[in-house]
């Protein structure tokens, strides 16, 4: 069973929007049917997928006689198709780009199966699965993830405590809270057994005593299971405990299925608006996002050293979220994360990465660049930009901010440049490069003379301040330099020129 709110929201990231709507959005649907007859009468449901309907009210008509709430059909954007329509149907009209079979096989998954996933759209009942095993041990049940985060709850609130209100409050174990089950080897025996282990009432974290038990697959740790208790559980209780954390790891892998197929179709339709695709203005509406200017952010992440699982986890928690609460989609190309956010600021984007970064192991680095913003069709170019900027942060990720290309182009094109440089492509003769070997071979300082008298444009007393030096010590050196080289400072191409070389090469 779903809501038509929740409905409508989850379709709308591919491409089906609201037209018209006489009933309230917390109309709970559980049936999907298409237009038929069994034995002369209608196939009655809630939700009717008007296959081969010529018109809306063509549509709105089999709906009703099929006695559903929400009509699904093709066709029908002009608004005032839609006016004197009062047989109490809901009208969802599907984007053309977006076929029959793959809308048809998520509103099913979505209407019989109940609950979205972690990705936002599709099955999940774990709050339910709570519920019956706070019923069966007795005590508050929650499930979290590996990483502690919080995936369901209990209704019941026996033995509940000060840590387990925490801990929901704050979708995640507190880090005190980690640190002390941490210190008491939890996380290491959830790591290595399947065993339920009994933590001791503790009024120092606001813990009134713990079973929990592992949730795996195979050799894989997915979760727990914590139950709320002042004495271990002992027979049915503690059966019902290890079978339910059984039952919730069968959930959470069906749920991963389901979230890494749907990560995979809003991939693919990421990857092609940045390859430049013909169809992308199609390919934007499916993902659901905004006809307006977007920057393409371009993210890695490593954990000492390890790129691959951390990359990944950065993409499970970017494509985490519910439908539209989610204002970027992702895609995972090579060894890069890139995300599609509407907005031109570039500080929105600032702060969607430190969120990433928030989600993530404390110990991981992240790195990212940022795109100026482009229109739907310009998406290919943005990537370029923000695969620059990227590179750029890389250089000192913990230093600087995530640059973004309107900001930062400048630097960019130093950077360019000073990978050309490294490539072997810079001049190993002419006045710069003599007069580096110079300072390499005699310890003079005669680029970084030059480079400051250039940077002045010519004003010995505001290089001589740059560099520290008296005013009659920046003459005296430039007098030596032209006796090294022909330096032709009274040329503007070669001043140009010099420019250039001296900031491709950077400081020694």
């Amino acid at each position: 069973m779903v809501t038509l709110d929740r409905l409508v929201n989850v379709l709308g990231s591919y491409g089906v929007g609201l037209r018209f709507c006489p009933i309230p959005r917390s109309t709970e649907l559980s049936s999907v049917v298409i237009r038929e007859n069994v034995e002369g009468r209608p196939v009655t449901g809630d939700v009717l997928l008007a296959i081969g309907a010529r018109s809306v009210k063509e549509a709105v008509q089999w709906a009703a006689a099929a006695r559903a709430s929400v009509v699904l059909l093709r066709g029908g954007d002009r608004e005032h198709t839609f006016s004197g329509i009062d047989e109490g149907v809901a009208v969802m009209v599907v984007d053309p780009s977006v076929s029959w079979s793959e809308l048809a096989a998520v509103v099913y998954g979505l209407v019989l199966e109940g609950r979205e996933t972690e990705a936002g759209r599709g099955p999940t009942d774990l709050f339910a699965l709570a519920d019956s095993l706070a019923e069966t041990t007795g005590g508050a049940v929650t499930i979290e993830d590996r990483l502690s985060r919080v995936l369901a709850y209990s209704r019941m609130q026996e033995n509940a405590d000060q840590a387990r209100v925490a801990t929901i409050l704050g979708r995640q174990a507190p880090e005190s809270l980690r640190e002390y089950f941490e210190s008491r080897g939890v996380f290491a025996h959830l790591s290595a057994s399947d065993e339920p282990l009994f933590l001791e009432p503790d009024a120092a974290h606001g813990l009134a005593g713990r079973m929990v038990v592992a949730v795996r697959s195979g050799r894989e740790l997915m979760g727990s299971v914590w139950v709320a208790c002042t004495e271990p559980l002992t027979g049915p209780p503690l059966s019902a405990l290890v079978d339910g954390a059984r039952t919730v790891a069968l959930h959470l892998l069906r749920s991963r299925a389901s979230a890494d197929l749907e990560r995979q179709v809003e991939s693919d339709l990421v990857i092609r608006l940045l390859q430049g695709s013909p169809d992308a203005a199609a390919a934007a509406r499916r993902l659901g996002l905004p006809n307006r200017p977007m920057r393409v952010i371009a993210v890695r992440a490593f954990i000492d050293g390890d790129r691959d699982s951390a990359l990944l986890l950065a993409f499970e928690r970017a494509t985490t979220g519910f439908g539209w609460s989610r204002p970027g989609r992702s895609a995972l190309d090579g060894n890069t994360v890139y995300t599609l956010l509407p907005g031109e600021p570039a500080a929105i984007a600032r702060r969607w990465i430190a969120g990433l970064r928030a989600a993530l192991p404390d110990a991981a680095t992240v790195v990212a660049g940022i795109s100026k913003p482009a229109a739907v069709g310009d998406l290919a170019a943005a990537r370029q930009e923000a695969d620059e900027c990227l590179a750029l942060h890389e250089l000192a990720p913990h230093r600087t901010e995530p640059p973004a290309y309107d900001e930062s182009w400048d630097r960019i094109l130093l950077h360019r440049l000073r990978t050309a440089a490294r490539s072997g492509r810079s001049p190993d003769r002419g006045p710069v490069a003599e007069l580096r070997r110079h300072d390499a071979e005699h310890g003079t300082e005669y680029v970084a003379t030059l480079r400051a008298w250039l940077e002045a444009m010519g004003d010995i007393a505001a290089a001589g301040h740059r560099l520290g030096v008296h005013e009659n010590t920046v003459r005296y050196r430039l007098r030596k330099m032209a006796e090294l080289t022909e330096l032709r400072l009274d040329d503007p191409d070669k001043r140009l020129a010099m420019m250039i070389e001296i900031a491709a090469l950077g400081p020694d």
